[in-house]
């Protein structure tokens, strides 16, 4: 089989890993930055082209970095319209890089969420705050990643001075509520075709609230409950995501979904597990492509 990675840079431990688990098992792999990809749209045959030649593909596992999914995921339905299987739908990456809308569905499918308002620049702080049950909050910029744009703020005066802030950038921003019992602990649960493969619990440094593993934080293997499983699956189904990145945390009320994540990466978790994710993607995707034979797919 041949598999593309889309990815910006091939020295990422991620793309690293998909290439290496994919040769490791057989199959040509190739890294290709989608960024430098052009298309014909018009084409009966509508081809990707990169560096004056068409790329041709089985399958295809998208690497694509936040600040470029427009580009990224266009790249991708066009080779969806060739017939090439993507790891992860474009139109799924999509709805989930957009954490409104992912929120909105979740809650729609009756997955437990901390409580959570939502506005643009809003000049109603108080109404915002008080849906959300008062301070302590945790403010965040609807387009942050990697707990870029995530403030904690602890006192309803602090609350307002964050949004006021972020209200001069005309900013969309969420407001969630703290969950304090979690004590800066988080659930970082990974899915691949529908089945929780590898899970691992992060805690915050000392005087940091944010788990994430690019802020400090630290890393150990956890064990799932059987509801904490079938939350990340069921979220993952929820959002239309073959392979994902399910962050969760322990309230007193039981699990809740913080953030769904369409790329998450692999090094955090393997060195955590022990778990050969990367392995198990490339499985995942000989189990669903037979070389040579078209996927037929509903949605573009």
């Amino acid at each position: 089989m041949k598999i593309s990675v889309l990815s910006r840079r091939p020295s990422l431990y991620s793309t690293r890993r998909l290439v290496q688990a994919a040769r490791e098992r057989g199959h040509e792999a190739v890294v290709v930055d989608y960024l430098r990809c052009y298309m014909n749209i018009t084409a009966r045959h509508p081809p990707v082209m990169y560096g004056g030649e068409e790329l041709h593909f089985d399958a295809i596992i998208p690497r694509i970095g936040a600040s470029h999914t427009f580009y990224g995921t266009a790249v991708m339905r066009q080779f969806e319209v060739m017939g090439v299987f993507p790891a992860v739908e474009s139109q799924s990456i999509n709805r989930a890089r957009d954490k409104l809308r992912s929120f909105q569905l979740l809650s729609h499918a009756d997955i437990g969420l901390p409580v959570t308002g939502f506005a643009h620049a809003t000049r109603d702080t108080a109404g915002l705050l008080d849906s959300v049950g008062g301070a302590p909050v945790i403010i965040k910029l609807l387009e942050g990643t990697q707990g870029i744009g995530v403030v904690l703020a602890e006192t309803r005066k602090a609350a307002e001075s964050v949004i006021a802030a972020f209200r001069q950038l005309k900013a969309n921003l969420l407001v969630q509520e703290y969950i304090q019992e979690a004590q800066s602990t988080d659930i970082r649960a990974f899915v691949v075709g529908n089945e929780v493969i590898a899970s691992m619990m992060r805690t915050a440094q000392p005087g940091e609230f944010r788990s994430n593993l690019h802020r400090g934080g630290i890393s150990e293997n956890a064990l799932l409950t059987p509801t904490e499983r079938r939350m990340a699956r069921e979220a993952a189904s929820v959002l239309g995501l073959n392979i994902a990145g399910l962050d969760l945390i322990r309230s007193d009320r039981g699990p809740l979904v913080l953030e769904v994540n369409a790329s998450p990466g692999l090094e955090g978790i393997e060195e955590a597990t022990g778990v050969d994710v990367a392995g198990a993607i490339i499985e995942n995707i000989e189990q669903s492509v037979t070389p040579g034979l078209e996927i037929k797919r509903t949605t573009v």
